[in-house]
């Protein structure tokens, strides 16, 4: 267990250092971690309103944060190349984030146009209407694509690094918070890099 929570801290700690220098960036993270929490609630209570929470708010926060603030040239404070960052990434990089986004985009259009073809993934008890198939698709496509990742990773490297990054997902939204509850005041302060003191002096 020992070896399990130290692989964990080495990827928590990676994952802000490297892709997380925006307090825009950091500060959509504190709203995605907010209303995952949120979906985490809806999964025992509806869990198609769980399913579009998580996609349609933190999802999107999340990867807007990523995609359209997060800087993309040399890091000088880790001294690494975007396309470096890019390489090493342990989770999605922008690259499977693109093709994640596109299937999640693709449902909804399929349930509406093509419902038919998504009845083989859906239940039964959510196919009377477009919405509640795309939030229970979207629900599910969560679930694989954590566990594809996890498998790429085991193969690539070892189980644990798999099964640490998938805890990292699920837990992400209590550690964001830890992390970014300050990110809305120094975005007001008009620092919208974090200079990453912390990580230099590390």
């Amino acid at each position: 267990m020992q070896d399990f929570f130290e692989t964990l801290r080495i990827q928590r700690w990676d994952d802000h250092r490297y892709y997380h220098h925006s307090r825009i960036n950091q500060s959509l993270h504190l709203i995605s971690a907010i209303s995952f929490l949120v979906s985490y609630v809806y999964l025992f209570i509806d869990p198609v309103m769980a399913g579009l929470i998580a996609w349609l708010v933190s999802m999107t926060t999340r990867q807007i944060g990523h995609f359209f603030f997060e800087p993309k040239g040399f890091d000088e404070v880790n001294q690494a190349t975007h396309e470096h960052k890019e390489e090493i990434k342990v989770g999605y990089n922008l690259q499977r984030k693109v093709v994640l986004l596109t299937v999640c985009g693709l449902i909804p259009v399929t349930a509406y146009f093509m419902p038919q073809y998504l009845t083989w993934a859906v239940p039964e008890a959510y196919e009377d209407t477009p919405i509640r198939m795309t939030g229970i698709a979207w629900l599910f496509l969560g679930i694989a694509g954590l566990v594809f990742r996890v498998m790429q990773l085991w193969a690539k490297e070892n189980l644990q690094a798999g099964l640490a990054w998938a805890f990292k997902i699920i837990t992400d939204p209590f550690h964001d918070i830890k992390l970014y509850y300050k990110s809305f005041y120094y975005v007001m302060r008009g620092e919208l890099i974090d200079p990453m003191v912390h990580v230099k002096s590390h």
